[in-house]
């Protein structure tokens, strides 16, 4: 299902699964969301920001990345809030097939330089990151890291202790999850507890202490709600997924558009998006209404 929000009018939708508007007149954009709350509320920083520079915009949420994507070529959207390392990984899947060896990793600029060289021959620019990242992320309980000393997956690894992980199914073969903790850490991985990613209920095993570790993401807002803490990624097993702003290069490709979505690059943190999140996902607040405040608050709506 696809939803579209904003001051204005937007693209027409049909419910089978696709975007059908035409592209529109160029002063006004159309900023893409992929419906999770991070994703809906940078695409209301991002709409916010391009009203004060002069444009009428319109947010649309489209499920998931294979139909806005395309639609972001076609110009049917003009912006859309991406992860460097992850939409790499993407396109390049896209461009050269299933088994193309990934072309994302910890190296921000390398992931940069892929990125864009993919991005370029579909009519997309991807601006400059900025410093918040989104990337997946591994917590334990409270007691449990101080129980056994522990900050970082590193000294988990040195623990020598069992764990069994509450996760996605896809866990088991994907290199940054139970094989890279396995290979890089040396984490004893006894079993994937296929709970999801974040969710409720992978939190509440580790709580209950039926799991010992989640895999979640830095920027999860309810990891206090749970006695949970993140263990620290120190050899850089998880990809540069650095939040950027990626563009229809023939209708949003201007300087404009770069300087207005550009002002939040140095300002938006990992912690700013953790905060942000917890406001929508705890205290029921309204995704753009976190958005505005926050950018008022920082001074970016002058």
């Amino acid at each position: 299902m696809l939803l579209i929000a904003g001051c204005t009018t937007g693209p027409s939708l049909e419910t089978r699964g696709r975007v059908t508007a035409p592209p529109g007149d160029s002063r006004h954009l159309t900023v893409g969301s992929a419906g999770f709350t991070e994703s809906d509320l940078l695409a209301h920083m991002y709409a916010t920001l391009l009203n004060h520079a002069g444009y009428r915009t319109s947010v649309l949420t489209v499920a998931n990345r294979e139909l806005y994507e395309p639609a972001l070529e076609s110009g049917q959207i003009d912006v859309v809030p991406e992860y460097a390392a992850t939409f790499a990984d993407w396109l390049n899947t896209r461009t050269h097939g299933s088994d193309a060896p990934p072309v994302g990793s910890p190296d921000l600029a390398a992931t940069m330089r892929s990125l864009r060289e993919l991005a370029a021959p579909r009519g997309l620019s991807v601006l400059d990151p900025g410093r918040a990242v989104a990337q997946n992320a591994f917590a334990v309980t409270r007691a449990f890291a101080r129980r056994h000393q522990l900050r970082t997956l590193g000294d988990l690894g040195r623990s020598g202790l069992k764990v069994r992980l509450a996760a996605g199914d896809e866990c088991v073969r994907r290199p940054y999850c139970a094989p890279g903790l396995k290979k890089t850490y040396g984490i004893d991985i006894t079993a994937v507890d296929p709970k999801g990613v974040g969710t409720v209920q992978a939190k509440r095993a580790v709580q209950s202490r039926r799991d010992q570790m989640v895999l979640t993401t830095t920027t999860d807002a309810t990891l206090d709600e749970f006695g949970l803490v993140l263990l620290a990624d120190d050899r850089h097993l998880q990809n540069a997924d650095y939040v950027v702003p990626v563009v229809n290069r023939a209708r949003a490709g201007t300087a404009r558009v770069a300087k207005a979505l550009g002002a939040l690059a140095p300002v938006l943190t990992t912690q700013d998006l953790a905060s942000m999140n917890r406001q929508v996902d705890s205290w029921r607040r309204l995704p753009e209404d976190v958005a505005r405040h926050y950018l008022q608050d920082k001074g970016l709506l002058k």
